[in-house]
């Protein structure tokens, strides 16, 4: 499918991005190399029609999988059937599936806009910026229905994965699960996904939230030549989802874990009045080595 792009560009780097696919990033390259700094999309993605082979999509107004069909809030329960064919929880909300508006487009800068109904009105902005080699998202949302809901918001970056991709990125501990279910329960967090120090991104699969994270991450890709600095506001989780035998891997800041409507407590979820709003940056600066 032909989709819009919409191109940005600051003296190192160079960012193409759609409105059309859930205001996706499709490339973010450094301009003297080609080096891809998150993961490439050819154009068999991009004709896909699906932010989930691109580069990165924001998650809004929550992220990852919510079980039970719904969740309640304080006026009863919201149902929410499944809204993919490869997964049976509702995942990601609902701002990825939709097509953004463009509201501002410069050389440097583009802003993003989105009024939902779905699966309640919200309005969310993503303000996306190049400056010196820093990619900043800045991803807001409004509350816009009568009923006050459950808010968490998420950003869904994929990166290179190399055989000496290193990451470092600490946390206090991490969500886990009783066999065949969403996570449930709190851990220490296992020596080999423990990265406190740069360490080698597990051989085994992962796809777990983390908590207690203080907001800044770096990943090393010593054989490409670079390293990303990342910071986030607005979140104190992040989930890494590192499939087996794929040359991806996902770290995704994110306010809350893996079915946090359903946990005690509710971790990382806030409930927006109608007008009320909620935000989550990310910034990743690109370091040649």
């Amino acid at each position: 499918m032909a989709v819009t792009e919409l191109h940005l560009q600051d003296h190192l780097t160079r960012l193409s991005l759609t409105p059309d696919l859930g205001a996706s990033l499709i490339n973010w390259q450094v301009k003297a190399t080609g080096q891809a700094l998150l993961r490439h999309s050819d154009p068999a993605a991009l004709a896909s029609g699906t932010p989930r082979q691109l580069a990165c999509y924001p998650l809004a107004p929550w992220s990852n999988r919510i079980a039970e069909g719904g969740f309640a809030r304080p006026e009863g329960w919201l149902a929410l059937p499944p809204n993919t064919a490869h997964d049976p929880y509702p995942i990601h909300g609902s701002a990825w599936q939709q097509a953004w508006h463009v509201d501002h487009h410069s050389e440097r800068r583009a802003r993003l806009s989105l009024d939902s109904t779905l699966p309640f009105a919200y309005r969310a902005t993503l303000d996306v910026h190049l400056h010196e080699g820093c990619l900043n998202l800045d991803l807001h949302v409004t509350h816009l229905d009568e009923a006050a809901t459950w808010y968490g918001l998420g950003l869904h970056p994929y990166f290179p994965r190399y055989p000496d991709t290193r990451l470092r990125a600490a946390a206090q501990h991490v969500w886990l699960a009783e066999e065949g279910r969403l996570p449930s329960h709190l851990a220490e967090v296992p020596a080999d996904w423990c990265f406190e120090a740069p360490g080698a991104l597990p051989a085994t699969g992962v796809d777990h939230a983390f908590g207690g994270w203080p907001g800044s991450c770096v990943i090393e890709q010593p054989s490409a030549g670079y390293s990303l600095a990342c910071t986030a506001s607005g979140c104190e989780h992040f989930l890494l989802f590192c499939p087996p035998g794929k040359a991806f891997f996902c770290f995704e800041p994110v306010s809350h874990p893996i079915n946090a409507h359903h946990l005690p407590g509710r971790p990382g979820l806030r409930l927006l009045q109608q007008g009320e709003e909620m935000s989550l940056g990310f910034k990743m600066q690109y370091q040649a080595l």
